[in-house]
């Protein structure tokens, strides 16, 4: 038998070893959040489901340069503020500072797109939570801005005497149709190349072409190669294209080059 001493000792024990549990318990009772609050700062911050590395992936693989943007020679980081909501969806997407209205509308359209988020956590529940996340724009050599003129127009360069001046077009060359349409021609017209598709190679063509007085499409070539038929795909495409308008110049045209992304999705 336990003498009275040790009884007491024992009791004392788990007495104390009961207000420790009770008391650290008591400690992951924690008050309850707003369900509609939304956060800045968290204990667990919300994470894209499949990384950020992922993640990162998806905005350069997915990102369409819009035409209008490379025609005027903008670029620049979007940073677009949303909520990742409980569910892992994204609400409330918006551009934090605007760059260009057509690269503003862009990053927008990714977010929104993008793969499901892994919701942040606070005081032990699922929350709201506010995120930044910036999506870069960068110009493809020789995309947009100045295009060479020839004609009685022009100005020899003083280190060129013979050569032609580059000048700016006061308006620059846009497809037969608008920017949606050409896109929308792209997408009926693509033949998404067998290898590709068995290897699930999706991604981003970037190709360079020059736009001509008459509007056609010549000296097709490719600027970033995806590889897999995608980049004969894509030249195919182009240099079947419709015609544009060409771009203006005091009045009259001149040749233009641009750079344009063919994009290939499996979705």
């Amino acid at each position: 038998m336990l003498s009275t001493a040790r009884r007491l000792a024992l009791l004392l024990a788990l007495s104390t070893a009961v207000v420790s549990a009770a008391h650290a318990q008591q400690k992951l009772k924690y008050p309850k959040t707003q369900a509609d609050q939304i956060y800045d700062a968290v204990a667990k911050p919300a994470v894209p489901v499949s990384g950020l590395q992922a993640y990162a992936d998806y905005l350069e693989q997915n990102q369409q340069y819009p035409t209008a943007a490379l025609q005027k020679g903008s670029s620049g980081t979007v940073e677009v503020t949303f909520v990742v909501e409980k569910s892992g969806g994204v609400s409330n997407v918006v551009a934090k500072n605007s760059v260009d209205p057509a690269l503003d509308a862009e990053a927008i359209r990714l977010i929104k797109g993008g793969p499901k988020w892994t919701p942040a956590e606070h005081k032990g529940a699922k929350v709201r939570q506010r995120v930044t996340v910036p999506v870069t724009f960068q110009l493809p050599l020789g995309a947009g801005g100045p295009a060479p003129a020839t004609g009685h127009n022009e100005e020899p360069k003083p280190d060129k005497p013979d050569g032609p001046t580059v000048v700016k077009a006061e308006q620059p060359a846009r497809p037969v149709g608008g920017t949606d349409a050409f896109f929308e021609w792209i997408q009926k017209n693509q033949r998404y190349p067998a290898l590709a598709r068995k290897k699930n190679i999706e991604g981003k063509v970037l190709v360079e072409f020059m736009i001509q007085k008459d509007g056609s499409l010549t000296d097709v070539k490719l600027v970033k190669r995806l590889g897999a038929g995608c980049d004969e795909e894509a030249l195919r495409l182009i240099k079947a294209a419709p015609k544009w308008e060409p771009a203006m110049y005091q009045g009259k045209p001149v040749k233009q080059k641009m750079v344009l992304p063919v994009l290939f999705s499996l979705l």
